[in-house]
């Protein structure tokens, strides 16, 4: 059976003359080659959207490949498609890159210049490789190698706006629906999901920002279970330690979530940070949360303002969430997706804080009654977002216009 093998580079020519050497090995079957790490991810997600027999056994990557760096591009394959077996093609042959790229996943090195003896000894055992572990998966087995979990972010227009409280809910409902959660609390400096669910933990983000390989076990180490099975990746108690999570942790630690649950809701609070930017930008959904008021909306225009200017995120790409939310109020959902641009959540969340204080204060958010207005709303809202299973319409939502759809896929522009 020929071996498929996908190269994948940025330099038409260096990707020219690898093309022409896999051509001339025995039993190979290269594939139309793809200029980015974007293209690479979606040509992979499509296959195995197919079936895992679809992948190619062989990813070959060329050290130049962008926007995302060779090595964390190779830790992204070996998380989502654990079947196709990458090689690294790089100038730099050193025992450090080369222990860095095994650290990432990757099943192989080629130097370059490249030599045909080299390269079909490495095509050929990671073939190999490939094709072993697809047989020990055995028939019917199931590989998670789609495109990921969905990555939901919970941003703040400004502080006190609800954020988190929406991050949970959304997070609980996507566990109750059977669809394994992670929530991640990604306000560094002053997160409060442990309190809201009255957690006492060990770990924290901070405990995975230095680690370089976040294998399977080291992350279900970090992960604290909850009873609701949600499984919660908490800031840390010392919010300095917050300054230790970079924008290279976040993706890193993103990633390797999105490949283990199906749903992933980040809680970014309200300031921004390398951290909560590397989030907004990768997620399918980006929500932030105001109220309606006047300097809560000022806030929201100004956070998607600056989300533009910085290039994490384009205004029509996210999504306003209405908190506290009363048909009297001057200010209403419509007006403010008109002032911020963005999208609108069709489901407004009302105020009701007098059902949410028992539990706020017990820190037993997880134990608000099912007959809550907020908790009716903020379910539906997950059903909205395709978390969670949609319940019957109620008097909470408030429908906005067509323009208000949810659920964008978030795309890296080249």
């Amino acid at each position: 059976m020929p071996t498929r093998i996908l190269p994948a580079g940025a330099d038409p020519d260096a990707v020219r003359s690898l093309v022409t050497l896999l051509s001339q090995l025995p039993d190979a079957e290269p594939q139309p080659p793809v200029a980015d790490s974007t293209q690479l991810v979606d040509t992979l997600a499509r296959l195995a959207a197919e079936s895992v027999d679809e992948l190619p056994e062989v990813v070959v990557v060329h050290e130049l490949i962008g926007p995302v760096p060779a090595l964390e591009l190779i830790r992204e394959v070996a998380l989502r498609f654990p079947a196709v077996g990458v090689i690294l093609v790089t100038t730099d042959a050193s025992p450090g890159l080369f222990s860095a790229a095994m650290d990432a996943g990757a099943r192989g090195l080629v130097a370059l210049p490249l030599s045909y003896d080299e390269l079909a000894s490495r095509v050929q055992a990671v073939a190999q490789w490939s094709t072993g572990v697809r047989r020990h998966l055995g028939h019917g087995a199931e590989v998670f190698g789609g495109a990921g979990g969905t990555v939901v972010t919970v941003s703040g227009a400004k502080g006190g706006v609800g954020a988190t409280l929406v991050a949970i809910q959304l997070a609980l409902a996507a566990q109750a629906s059977g669809r394994p959660t992670a929530l991640v609390d990604l306000d560094l400096q002053a997160g409060d999901i442990a309190s809201y669910l009255d957690v006492q933990f060990r770990r924290s983000v901070a405990d995975l920002a230095t680690i370089t390989d976040l294998s399977p076990r080291v992350l279900a180490d970090a992960v604290f279970r909850h009873d609701t099975g949600v499984a919660l990746l908490l800031a840390p108690a010392e919010g300095e330690r917050g300054e230790d999570v970079t924008e290279r942790a976040a993706r890193q630690l993103l990633g390797a979530l999105r490949s283990r649950y199906e749903v992933v809701v980040v809680d970014c609070g309200a300031q921004l940070g390398a951290a909560s930017a590397a989030a907004v930008e990768l997620a399918d959904t980006a929500l932030l949360v105001a109220t309606p008021d006047v300097i809560a909306v000022r806030a929201a225009k100004r956070t998607v303002r600056m989300w533009d200017r910085l290039q994490i995120r384009k205004a029509e790409e996210t999504t306003v969430v209405v908190n506290r939310h009363t048909r009297t109020t001057e200010i209403q959902p419509a007006l403010v997706q008109r002032i911020t641009g963005t999208a609108l959540a069709r489901t407004a969340v009302p105020a009701h804080f007098k059902e949410l204080q028992a539990v706020v204060d017990a820190g037993r958010l997880h134990e608000l009654d099912s007959r809550s207005t907020v908790k009716q709303a903020l379910w539906a809202l997950a059903g909205e977002l395709g978390l969670a299973k949609a319940p019957e319409a109620s008097g909470s939502s408030h429908r906005g216009s067509g323009r208000g759809s949810v659920g964008f896929r978030r795309r890296k522009e080249v």
